[in-house]
């Protein structure tokens, strides 16, 4: 059966971190209430990317949580993953859901380009994620995305906004007049000393929405 995704809190973790502290981290934070996770294809040379997929997915099941993988949306058709996420628009999109066979959750990057979210809408994926609403080192290589674009992408779009990039609690006051549904975090969640009070945060900010 599809997962779906839900408002809130949207995790992306670097599978480039040592494999213990990463996998000890996204316990941790699943504590407290994390929407999705995705998997950045990050991944190093020398690691075994199916073994730590499944053990991430593993953890992820006993919380309830979807996972996706960015890009790489083959692995879905033997691993236990949720879903893709699309750093940009598949040229293939339809052929990729023949091939794959099965009910997935997709979803896609986005900047100021419209035809890439009337892409989406048309394609009926599951949600789009805007990117870089702030700078960020994690996201250097988005383009700064105009709250106008976000509040027209609203009117059309009918399934869940997330924002990303350079999102922090204290700077989540300016997107109050944004009626968006969630944000995406990396490393204001994954890099700080307490990854739990981070998501705490975050919610807090949220919920003031």
């Amino acid at each position: 059966m599809k997962k779906r995704i839900e408002n809130g809190i949207y995790l992306v973790i670097d599978p480039s971190m040592e494999e213990e502290i990463l996998l000890e981290r996204i316990e941790i934070v699943l504590q407290e209430k994390i929407v999705a996770l995705q998997i950045w294809d990050n991944f190093p040379k020398n690691i075994k990317v199916e073994s730590l997929i499944t053990k991430i997915c593993g953890i992820c099941q006993s919380f309830g949580v979807p996972v996706l993988i960015n890009n790489h949306w083959e692995l879905l058709a033997h691993l236990p993953l949720d879903g893709v996420h699309f750093d940009r628009r598949p040229e293939n999109y339809e052929k990729i859901k023949t091939v794959l066979n099965k009910p997935f959750i997709s979803g896609l990057t986005c900047n100021n380009d419209f035809a890439d979210i009337h892409w989406a809408v048309k394609s009926k994926l599951d949600y789009i994620s805007f990117c870089s609403v702030f700078h960020s080192n994690t996201s250097s290589s988005c383009e700064l995305v105009s709250f106008e674009t976000i509040r027209k992408a609203i009117e059309i779009a009918d399934f869940p906004i997330f924002l990303a990039g350079g999102i922090r609690p204290e700077n989540m006051k300016e997107l109050r007049d944004l009626n968006y549904d969630g944000i995406a975090v990396v490393s204001g969640v994954m890099n700080v000393e307490d990854p739990k009070e981070a998501v705490r945060k975050y919610l807090i900010e949220l919920n003031h929405l």
